[in-house]
């Protein structure tokens, strides 16, 4: 991947396509295009080939996604399962016809089952059951790696996938109903702070364990891989360290400087009891996170408050 390279991100105004656009631009990569879902809709067939018909670019970063955290995965099971397929399948069959140089396919943690052993080695994928509430988002995550690797050995494409950890940082949604448990964490307990409530309440027991890593540590890891990995296994991305969920309500209390209580809701589910990636084969592919979680938390809560004239949620 050369830095006048044609690169196309799918989903580069989400967290994670964001961040991966402004890591190869400060690297000086400068011929990336993208489309807003507005202007290409990803689940339209025709449209995606269109677009590759007339743009041909060269390498991939197929970050584009319908994502939520337990509430939203439960509640749109169908819409997760659709939505994904319909995009990922549109994308990865248009790089093979198109030719393609290289596309890499972003999946997620919850691939893997959900008492597998801990911490999660890239193969115990399908090796058990899979936590039922994130099911249909795992099951369209684990076609899209199959697909990649089936492609990959039927004709030759250079596909690759990368299994995020749970990721953070600037463009995360802080919508209630539906973001993830750390951005709706920062937005309970900045909202508890500035309106005087006594506690936050906070899902489940408190008790399972989850691992966070910042999005810009996760481009610098996508970026790397894409100029310097060509395997068919797919590869953890992640810290290889993680923290209970109430340590990290604690944690995010301080940050944001809440002095009132928690209440755990025990009617909530918990999810998966631990999610740790094994990040050793990462590791020794020449790739180590910089960011520890305190730090990362603390500017995406400035992030957050520079933002609060701007409706974000």
């Amino acid at each position: 991947m050369q830095k006048e390279s044609k690169i196309y991100i799918a989903g580069h105004r989400g967290m994670v396509g964001s961040a991966i656009y402004r890591n190869l631009v400060s690297a000086g990569f400068s011929n990336i295009i993208f489309r807003t879902s507005q202007e290409l809709d990803l689940r339209n067939q025709q449209a995606t080939a269109d677009f590759f018909t007339e743009e041909k670019p060269e390498y991939v970063f197929m970050a584009a996604a319908k994502v939520g955290g337990i509430h939203a995965n439960n509640t749109y099971r169908a819409d997760f399962l659709y939505e994904n397929l319909m995009v990922q399948n549109n994308v990865i069959h248009a790089a093979y016809q198109h030719k393609v140089k290289k596309l890499m396919f972003l999946g997620s943690s919850c691939i893997y089952p959900k008492l597998a052993p801990q911490p999660l080695k890239e193969e115990y994928l399908l090796t058990g059951e899979l936590e039922q509430t994130n099911e249909p988002y795992a099951i369209a995550k684990i076609a899209g790696i199959k697909m990649c690797e089936a492609y990959r050995a039927q004709y030759g494409c250079n596909f690759i996938s990368v299994m995020p950890t749970n990721l953070y940082g600037p463009n995360d949604s802080y919508d209630l109903n539906n973001s993830h448990v750390l951005p709706a964490l920062i937005r309970k307990f900045h909202d508890a702070k500035e309106n005087n409530i006594p506690f936050v309440e906070i899902w489940g027991t408190g008790t399972p364990m989850r691992e966070f890593m910042h999005a810009e540590d996760m481009a610098d890891a996508c970026v790397y891989l894409m100029k310097n990995y060509n395997e068919a296994k797919f590869v953890n991305v992640g810290t290889g360290t993680d923290i209970s969920i109430k340590n990290l309500a604690l944690l995010i209390k301080k940050i944001t400087g809440y002095e009132g209580g928690l209440k755990f809701n025990t009617s909530k589910p918990d999810g998966t009891p631990r999610k740790l990636m094994d990040v050793s084969y990462l590791n020794s592919l020449g790739w180590k996170h910089k960011t520890n979680l305190e730090e990362g938390i603390t500017s995406v809560y400035q992030d957050f408050k520079n933002k609060q004239g701007i409706k974000v949620w």
